[in-house]
């Protein structure tokens, strides 16, 4: 089970792939995390010990200038496009209670983009991730899955696009949505959080009518709470865990 999650920054994809994360590792399975967001909490979220002293891959210069035969620092040149990532998850993940998370960090591009040594090793590590290994893989992304590629995006069983009551993140969904179909990904499906009332329900319904709904979670002070002392939201949120589970058994089931 390979899935992305995306939406805007602040409608609570970290907090999803939390609670996913957990409802998997309470059936037993091995998970791997991915935090490939660029404005990394993944680690906070899931209650990783002393989070700010992981160092994201993307900022490990000499290690990507040695796998890409790359000089670190230096515009332009010649580098392998197919480096060695195989070893990443073993050597760079952060375990905790059965789960392994990795750090993925963000590249910094100038223009419309980047080929960039770092670009091509993040890229080379998410197919991976994705098409190699063989436990449940939850990909924290940016709004923009910048790190899916069309090979990539084949390997992905659903990309779930969160989405909380309001205009920006609806608009947000349709961006992401079209970068979908751009790559040949067509299981996206929304999840509704920050739901208060039936309204905002009625909300979801009109304004994303084309995309599967695959499940709603709460409005709840808790997570907030959670966020404030560095507690994972599974563990002060009931509610918020009970809809996750619920959202799992749909994605487990098909």
């Amino acid at each position: 089970m390979k899935i992305a999650i995306s939406g805007k920054g602040g409608v609570g994809k970290t907090t999803l792939a939390a609670l996913l994360i957990q409802y998997f590792r309470e059936q037993g399975k091995k998970v791997l995390a991915v935090d490939a967001d660029p404005d990394a909490n993944l680690a906070l979220a899931l209650g990783v010990p002393d989070p700010d002293s992981i160092v994201p891959i993307s900022e490990m210069k000499q290690f990507i200038a040695e796998r890409t035969e790359s000089t670190p620092g230096k515009m332009g040149g010649f580098f392998k496009m197919n480096p060695k990532v195989d070893d990443i998850p073993e050597k760079f993940s952060r375990e905790l209670n059965g789960v392994k998370l990795i750090v993925m960090g963000g590249v910094k591009k100038g223009g419309a983009g980047c080929i960039c040594p770092e670009s091509v090793l993040l890229k080379t590590l998410v197919t991976h991730l994705v098409l190699l290994r063989d436990e449940v893989v939850v990909m924290d992304m940016e709004a923009g899955i910048e790190h899916l590629g069309r090979a990539t995006a084949t390997g992905v069983d659903r990309l779930l696009v969160v989405v909380e009551p309001g205009r920006r993140s609806v608009e947000t969904a349709h961006h992401v949505e079209k970068l979908a179909q751009d790559l040949g990904l067509k299981k996206v499906a929304i999840v509704g959080n920050k739901v208060r009332s039936p309204k905002d329900l009625d909300f979801f319904k009109e304004r994303l009518p084309d995309l599967p709904v695959l499940g709603f979670l709460p409005f709840d002070e808790k997570v907030i709470e959670a966020d404030l002392t560095g507690k994972p939201p599974y563990e002060l949120s009931p509610a918020m865990m009970e809809a996750a589970r619920g959202i799992g058994r749909q994605l487990t089931e098909g």
